[in-house]
């Protein structure tokens, strides 16, 4: 096996790839604590909660586009494209002038965004031999995780001196250099023939998510959940989808090629995704609350015990990789399935007695249990399908994780405001929260459970290992 980083032949590309990836990283979680900064300027305080959610329902819905062009017109020239859409709408966010403004900027922002870190895992699986192609996946990981840590930090120096416009302009020097790298030492060979893009299913694809995912995120919250409103949102996202299915039947280049889910790793994987991206919203989005309002801890506190989950996913990806070349992809993914399980059940279980320890100690379980679960997959779909269907593969894996998180604030937010507003307590009590948190992490864990079955439901397969016994037999 050849060596594998930065100073070996592919390690600048490699580099190209890791910029881009804590670029985008980054700027998921910068903002997070430049808000109270971004409101007291511009005002918007009932909007404020759509910078998050236009940016989450835009890369979410461009994410199966994007793959299928990646395929057609090569990952190099797309990665470069997004990287400018992404840059032109941060100057844009860091110029706007009102919070409407913003959320508009927001959204070509992620226009740009949802192309780059599905397409970085699939240049590197151009890149890399599946023996490799794990451990370099780890080194992904961890580029994430640092963005996660580092991103709330720069957010909150810059809210601290009122340099809140800083959170977005930061982002052209750094998207200069991640596109200097990627122009310099990407190389990539494309066979030239004429392709057939498939506007149509494309336009349908991007609508009927839209529509369901806008439902789900503001489904019980802009409207209740039995209203016209919501019945008209998921009726017509629904009737896109079906549209968009049959369409894909008849396309002679699909969006996503149908026959994919015949295969039974990409449905697991789908499950995985789900299940995954829904426990990590309940950890992110419900846990910092339980534990400032609950425990009476302090902000920086309850946000260094969610971090945790963000390190244990780095600190297991160097272990799962050598796991999956000895184990195969089953086996590693049930051991990552059961200690993600672990954790969620341990919190569900201590949820009565708030505690910064425990959050910390879970979170960094389920982390560990993810690491475990995301590359092993990940390599082993990569490996199941020719070089013309490998973006389209890793961004269906990104895309339903992205789902889930979609899913987790739906279901999760619902169970949270029925107790908050049953027991006619407000949303500060620490009782009430106490409550509502508790029956979160109880879905939580249950979300956890089918987490594993999925795991459980993967084929048995032969290791890496094993397979390069019998060649060399042969």
């Amino acid at each position: 096996m050849a060596a594998v980083g930065l100073r070996e032949q592919r390690g600048p590309a490699l580099l190209a790839l890791l910029v881009a990836t804590f670029l985008i990283g980054m700027s998921a979680w910068v903002i997070s604590t430049a808000v109270p900064s971004i409101v007291a300027d511009i005002g918007g305080f009932a909007s404020f909660p759509w910078l998050f959610s236009a940016y989450l329902l835009t890369m979410t819905v461009t994410v199966p586009v994007f793959s299928k062009l990646a395929d057609t017109i090569g990952r190099k020239r797309l990665l470069l494209f997004g990287l400018a859409v992404f840059i032109l709408g941060s100057v844009l966010c860091g110029l706007a002038w009102s919070m409407p403004s913003l959320i508009v900027f927001r959204v070509v922002q992620a226009l740009g965004g949802g192309s780059i870190q599905p397409l970085a895992l699939t240049v590197i699986g151009d890149l890399y031999e599946r023996t490799e192609r794990a451990r370099v996946q780890g080194y992904l990981a961890v580029t994430l995780a640092t963005a996660s840590v580092i991103g709330p930090a720069v957010g909150g120096i810059f809210a601290m001196f009122d340099l809140w416009r800083l959170v977005f302009l930061i982002n052209l020097p750094l998207g200069l250099v991640a596109a200097w790298l990627i122009h310099r030492n990407l190389r990539e060979k494309i066979s030239r023939r004429a392709h057939r893009i498939d506007v149509p299913g494309a336009v349908l694809v991007t609508g009927g998510l839209t529509l369901l995912i806008l439902g789900l995120l503001e489904g019980g919250d802009a409207w209740e959940w039995m209203s016209p409103t919501s019945v008209g949102v998921f009726g017509g996202g629904i009737v896109l989808m079906c549209l968009f299915l049959v369409r894909e039947t008849r396309a002679a280049e699909p969006v996503i090629p149908l026959g994919l889910f015949r295969q039974r790793l990409v449905v697991m994987l789908a499950i995985l995704g789900v299940m995954m991206g829904g426990i990590m919203v309940g950890l992110t989005a419900f846990a910092p609350t339980y534990l400032q309002v609950a425990a009476g801890v302090s902000p920086v506190w309850a946000g260094v015990a969610v971090a945790t989950m963000a390190i244990g996913t780095p600190a297991s990806s160097a272990l799962a990789a050598t796991l999956y070349l000895r184990w195969g992809v089953r086996r590693t993914t049930v051991l990552g399935a059961a200690i993600a399980l672990a954790g969620a059940v341990g919190l569900a279980a201590l949820a009565p007695f708030p505690s910064v320890w425990t959050v910390a100690v879970c979170a960094a379980l389920v982390g560990v249990g993810f690491g475990f679960t995301t590359i092993p997959g990940l390599v082993a779909v990569q490996e199941s399908v020719p070089w013309e269907q490998r973006g389209v593969v890793t961004g269906l894996v990104t895309f339903f994780r992205t789902l889930g998180q979609a899913v987790g604030v739906a279901v999760l937010g619902a169970v949270a405001k029925s107790i908050l507003e049953g027991g006619g307590a407000g949303r500060q009590d620490p009782a009430a929260v106490l409550q509502a948190t508790i029956a979160v992490f109880a879905v939580v864990a249950v979300f956890a459970v089918i987490h594993l079955l999925g795991a459980c439901g993967m084929s048995r397969d032969r290791t890496p290992a094993v397979e390069a016994l019998s060649r060399a037999a042969a």
